[in-house]
């Protein structure tokens, strides 16, 4: 079947040229042989390059093709070419090309479109956002610290109000126990007195040092010891005094402790206790460090306790054995050899123990 050419497109004005290009008439094809079959389906490749071709800008050549249509026929006639086998997308990993620049867009006689540019008030009013948003920023974390600043030092002054200030945590006397004054010299309202002074001070700030310093002025109390007992009230242990012997007093006798403290006076002295009859406070010491040292069996057998001196302390038995201590030297020592020398039943009708010199006894 002969295939009609179709007619060549009008040439254009090329910008090359300064005047005008009058377009060559279109000879009437001639019928193709009838050997020559056209092929069927024109490959994507060639009917762009023919489409390209006709529209590209009119030259020499162009020219040329119009003027011998037999020419532009053969031109216009696809070749055949192989079809090819389908092939997978290769992944490129080649980074991407370069924009072109504008000599090279001028080189192609293409033409480039410049990159959009934001305005430089449109930059400016951004720049001033974000220093805006961050100077809000940074005024709402300083003012998130000192909230929060403001809120601990209010917390703690109300708790150290609470617990330095207030009665919340004050002593009441109703809540105090007082422990070690039962069978002692010590009074119990004596010690409660000195305690009530105190009634509704907070108990962190309670001074129990100097509270201690103020029981041990209480008649009978030789030691304390005060503990609190939150949230409100006090335990305060006292040691007291404990008689000896006992000193002449006028008409009466006064009750004394190892370190030689009166403890309180009567017409006669308590069962267990010597009597006893020093020159000074140095023989008082001395005598009351015998009565000290002695054992307590020993030490029921003593009727009374003479010293004129310090080195002169001597012992009078209830069965009328004296015993002569001398100073108050090693009396750990003569106490035990008294004792050891009372104990032996093979010893009998002495009248006088000497122990003065405690590693030699003598017997009379």
């Amino acid at each position: 079947m002969p295939v009609t050419p179709a007619r060549p497109p009008a040439p254009r004005r090329s910008a090359a040229r300064s005047g005008p290009v009058a377009p060559a008439k279109p000879a009437k094809a001639k019928a193709a042989p009838k050997t020559a079959k056209a092929p069927a389906k024109a490959q994507p490749k060639a009917a762009a390059k023919a489409t390209g071709a006709a529209k590209a800008k009119t030259s020499p050549r162009a020219t040329d093709v119009a003027k011998h249509p037999a020419k532009a026929k053969a031109a216009r006639t696809p070749a055949k070419t192989p079809k090819k086998a389908p092939t997978k997308p290769k992944t490129s990993t080649k980074p991407p090309a370069k924009a072109r620049t504008s000599k090279s867009v001028a080189r192609s006689g293409g033409t480039q479109t410049p990159p959009s540019i934001a305005p430089r008030d449109r930059v400016v009013v951004s720049s001033a956002q974000r220093f805006a948003e961050r100077a809000k920023e940074r005024r709402r974390v300083t003012l998130r610290k000192a909230g929060a600043l403001v809120t601990a030092l209010v917390a703690a002054a109300a708790v150290g109000w609470v617990v330095f200030y207030s009665p919340v945590l004050g002593l009441d006397p109703h809540q105090v126990v007082v422990k070690g004054t039962k069978d002692s010299p010590v009074a119990e309202a004596d010690v409660r007195a000195v305690v009530d002074h105190h009634a509704a001070e907070p108990l962190p700030r309670l001074d129990t040092a100097a509270l201690c310093s103020q029981l041990r002025a209480v008649h009978g109390v030789k030691d304390v010891q005060v503990v609190r007992d939150w949230p409100r009230g006090l335990t305060v242990t006292v040691t007291p005094r404990v008689a000896v012997a006992v000193v002449p007093d006028g008409d009466q006798v006064a009750l004394v402790d190892p370190e030689g403290v009166r403890l309180g006076t009567g017409p006669d002295p308590p069962p267990g206790l010597p009597l006893v009859q020093a020159d000074g406070d140095r023989a008082l010491a001395a005598a009351l460090s015998v009565v000290v040292a002695l054992p307590p069996d020993l030490a029921l057998q003593v009727a009374t306790i003479t010293a004129p001196t310090q080195d002169t302390v001597s012992l009078a038995l209830t069965d009328g054995v004296e015993v002569l201590w001398g100073s108050g030297e090693d009396n750990a020592l003569k106490a035990q050899v008294v004792a050891t020398l009372r104990a032996d039943e093979t010893i009998t009708d002495v009248t006088t123990i000497d122990v003065s010199a405690p590693r030699r006894p003598v017997l009379r």
